[in-house]
């Protein structure tokens, strides 16, 4: 299904003007500090929670992903990924409260590494967050736009531009309470959608026997949960996902906003519920499209069995759902890149009053803006660079979070175990082009390794008074209103 380009740049366009001009209005009014425009503190309820943290974590991807995920590896593929979306949620909540309790002035991740660690591990952790937060906002662009090149001949660039543009305005003026307040909005949008896009789905592969058969046909390991591909899958794709999501500072940004210990809880078990639910149904249409014999690139799956079959009217309206999905996710992207920016500079500048340092928040995104568009006009296959990334995390996962619990755990111990992890992960990391063999294994050696390291120099490096936990809390605090 190919539409008129014209017809469809206009209304993307006006999706992009509507989706952003309640966010920017609500910035407006707001005229908050510094310190409401990076953290929003203490001001959510349950539900707000929920419904941020689950449009935070659905963007454009969700599209793409699990599908792709499900050609290769899947029912294991599809079970790895979806419990990788999930158990991030779940294991922040013990994490957010220790921070809540131990750090209740902070802001986010950076601010306990650099005070727990130092200044060699407090880089280490920067670098893999501000990468990552670059290939989460580049590949949401690219998925939007490839999504919409679908459906007509638009240049990557224009949808690229057109939705960088809508979200980073609002954003720019309201921070976090922007983003939060815009997710909410956009899960009007979001959940609907997601749900005739599973009606329409159903419909076009028939049900569920043509694909069961085409599966049994030509592809049974696909519906093994027990088939060693499709364990190696869904395990790569477990670690990758679920190690990562713990450095993303939109989350960590959310644990501060939470009212209290109650709803942080409520709200992270039940959007990681909603995370499983959603990207397991997504997952599906990966085996639809096996299970069918369609053609085509396995990156499309979804699009691949839906297109053929929807109506016009549905096929428009995929346009808002993409663009809610990317805007849900790039504007807390781009919230927690301008909280990193403002904590940090004001580490390096502490002289500079708020005002400058929300200045720099700004205009930093808005120059990051740049090549990030550049990126993603491209068309990039971002799933190597994505990988990199998880593998980062995966590496320093354990040695940065050991320390929120274990008070002889040094910054010498976690820069070790965290650079020997990175060795490991990266000797068997497979290069381009060179297919994913190795990937499980470059996974498993990032995340364990480092584990090993830490245990053993516990016991060899000299040892060291306890660390006093109460420092934390003493040596952050709020920004002046």
């Amino acid at each position: 299904m190919m539409l008129d380009p014209v017809w469809i740049g206009v209304w993307l366009s006006l999706c992009a003007v509507v989706l952003a001009v309640p966010g920017l209005i609500h910035a407006r009014r707001q005229r908050d500090s510094l310190e409401d425009y990076i953290t929003a503190r203490n001001t959510q309820n349950t539900s707000a929670t929920v419904l941020t943290l689950v449009a935070t974590t659905l963007g454009t991807w969700i599209l793409f992903g699990p599908a792709q995920a499900a050609t290769w590896g899947g029912i294991g593929a599809i079970l790895g990924y979806a419990l990788g979306s999930m158990v991030p949620r779940l294991i922040m909540i013990p994490l957010g409260q220790r921070m809540r309790d131990l750090i209740p002035d902070g802001h986010g991740l950076t601010e306990f590494v650099i005070h727990r660690y130092g200044r060699v591990m407090y880089a280490f952790t920067l670098v893999i967050m501000l990468f990552y937060l670059f290939i989460l906002l580049a590949a949401g662009l690219t998925a939007v736009a490839r999504m919409v090149a679908l459906l007509a001949p638009i240049p990557l660039w224009v949808t690229a531009a057109t939705v960088m543009t809508a979200t980073v305005l609002y954003t720019f003026y309201g921070g976090l309470r922007a983003s939060i307040y815009t997710d909410k909005l956009q899960m009007i949008v979001i959940a609907p959608m997601l749900g005739l896009l599973l009606v329409f789905g159903w419909q076009a592969a028939g049900g569920v026997a043509p694909t069961l058969a085409g599966l049994q046909e030509t592809a049974p390991h696909l519906l093994q949960i027990g088939d060693t591909g499709g364990l190696r899958a869904g395990l790569t794709f477990f670690l990758a996902v679920a190690l990562t999501g713990l450095f993303y500072q939109g989350t960590w940004q959310r644990i501060y906003a939470a009212h209290d210990a109650k709803v942080l809880r409520r709200g992270f078990w039940i959007s990681g519920v909603c995370n499983f639910v959603v990207v397991g149904l997504m997952g599906l249409f990966g085996l639809a499209f096996v299970g069918l014999g369609l053609e085509g690139d396995g990156s499309v799956a979804l699009f691949s069995v839906l297109l053929a079959e929807v109506p016009v009217w549905f096929a428009l309206a995929l346009i808002p759902l993409g663009l809610a999905l990317v805007m849900s996710s790039a504007d807390s992207t781009i919230s927690a890149t301008s909280s990193i920016i403002a904590v940090d500079m004001g580490r390096l500048l502490p002289g500079a009053t708020d005002r400058t340092l929300m200045s720099l928040a700004r205009w930093l995104i808005v120059l990051a803006a740049i090549p990030v568009t550049w990126v993603a006009a491209q068309g990039y296959g971002v799933l190597y660079l994505f990988l990199l990334a998880d593998l980062l995390c995966s590496a320093a996962a354990f040695p940065v979070f050991f320390g929120l619990f274990h008070r002889r755990y040094t910054g010498l111990n976690a820069v070790i175990s965290t650079s020997c992890g990175l060795i490991a992960g990266l000797a068997m990391f497979p290069a381009p082009g060179t297919g994913t063999a190795t990937l499980l294994e470059s996974f498993l050696l990032a995340a364990l390794v480092p584990v090993g390291v830490s245990l053993v120099l516990l016991r060899l490096l000299p040892e060291r008074a306890a660390y006093d936990f109460s420092l934390l809390g003493a040596s952050v605090r709020r920004f002046r209103d």
